[in-house]
């Protein structure tokens, strides 16, 4: 009965073609908006010791983690090119970010985070060239290929981390508007508005990336690249633009990732290959060719080990952290088969269909 369109006209064909044409989605969303920008920060301040740990543990890395995955669900996902190179695109946006932040450490830090993509942007188009020629497996190969490569130099080349000994990014402390956001002092709040502020920007950039002409396009080739070539649409400038915005979305996730997420630095491994089926597995599960999907993919496969050691916990026994980490990859593996057989649109398809039954409940559907 409260999720109904009857009655709510389109007058106008911009209207009729508005991401959330219906008025309680609209709600829901300025909801959803407002408990992320101010019921959580408001929860972080009124219990200072639960809040700063479900911030810095669970909130700051889903929302850098989603970010990723639509980065990756750009590529993969809206434009059917496949991807095993996310990782390392991540890591090019860190070691950019870190890299900056040196030379130039009066800038302030939002900047480069912003800045780092533009370079992870230029690797994905150099990695991209070859998907002219190749696709699908082959592709997939040769993004694989960028992965070891790019992994590899950020381990070999000094230049990198600044020739430091442990060959790590150190995290350095920088300020935006007289308030530590990076570093050992910064507060787990700070970090979080410029996490949240960063990913709901790019998220809405994203929409309207995709709900627009480059958005068709990229599903047009999708779909079927020769007929999409037919109907004019140039393949290498589509493959290669969805190829560069992807990896810019990978690479301002990755620079948050270090700079906003860990305390005080990271090591290269972070950005190994098992950081790309992470976040692949993040939008096989929550479902390609969707954004709400990044975010429920993000959600589940980050937070379900988190969910299994509290439960450990309140059962009264408690499991180390290393068998979370192993149940955590079985599970994954085990809804991965289970989506792509029983639903392969993900979660994101059984929302829309929830939402599909709640519309003409109580009639049958």
């Amino acid at each position: 009965m409260f999720y109904r369109e009857t009655g709510q006209y389109k007058t106008t064909y911009a209207a009729d073609m508005a991401v959330f044409p219906i008025l309680q989605d609209r709600i829901a969303l300025g909801l959803m908006l407002l408990a992320v920008a101010v019921g959580v920060p408001l929860f972080a301040m009124l219990f200072p010791a639960t809040g700063n740990y479900f911030l810095q543990v669970i909130m700051i890395p889903f929302l850098i983690f989603a970010l990723a995955a639509i980065g990756l669900n750009i590529l993969t996902g809206y434009t059917g090119l496949m991807s095993l190179g996310s990782g390392a695109f991540m890591g090019v946006g860190a070691f950019a970010c870190y890299k900056l932040t040196t030379i130039f450490p009066d800038v302030p830090i939002v900047i480069w985070v912003v800045v780092s993509g533009v370079f992870s942007c230029l690797v994905g188009v150099l990695f991209g060239l070859p998907s002219l020629r190749i696709k699908g497996f082959y592709l997939a190969v040769a993004t694989l290929a960028a992965q070891f490569f790019l992994q590899w130099c950020f381990v070999r080349i000094p230049w990198l981390f600044n020739y430091n000994a442990s060959g790590a990014i150190e995290v350095p402390e920088r300020t935006l508007f007289g308030l530590a956001v990076t570093g050992a002092n910064a507060t787990p709040l700070a970090r979080y508005f410029v996490v949240l502020a960063v990913v709901a920007g790019m998220t809405w950039v994203a929409s309207n990336l995709i709900h627009g002409r480059i958005g068709r396009s990229w599903m047009a080739v999708r779909d079927m690249d020769i007929a999409a070539q037919l109907m004019g649409i140039q393949l290498l400038p589509a493959k290669l633009l969805a190829f560069a915005v992807s990896s810019f979305y990978c690479g301002v996730a990755g620079a948050m990732m270090v700079f906003f997420w860990y305390a005080t630095g990271a090591e290269p491994e972070v950005f190994s290959i098992r950081q790309s089926f992470f976040v692949l597995s993040m939008i096989i599960i929550g479902g390609l060719g969707s954004l709400v999907g990044s975010f429920f993919g993000a959600a589940l496969i980050y937070i379900m080990p988190i969910v299994l050691g509290a439960i450990a916990n309140w059962s009264g026994a408690p499991i180390s952290a290393a068998t979370i980490e192993h149940l955590r990859v079985m599970l994954t593996g085990a809804l991965i088969i289970f989506f792509l057989i029983v639903e392969p649109h993900g979660l994101a398809r059984l929302w829309q269909i929830a939402k599909q039954k709640l519309r003409i409940w109580p009639f049958p559907y």
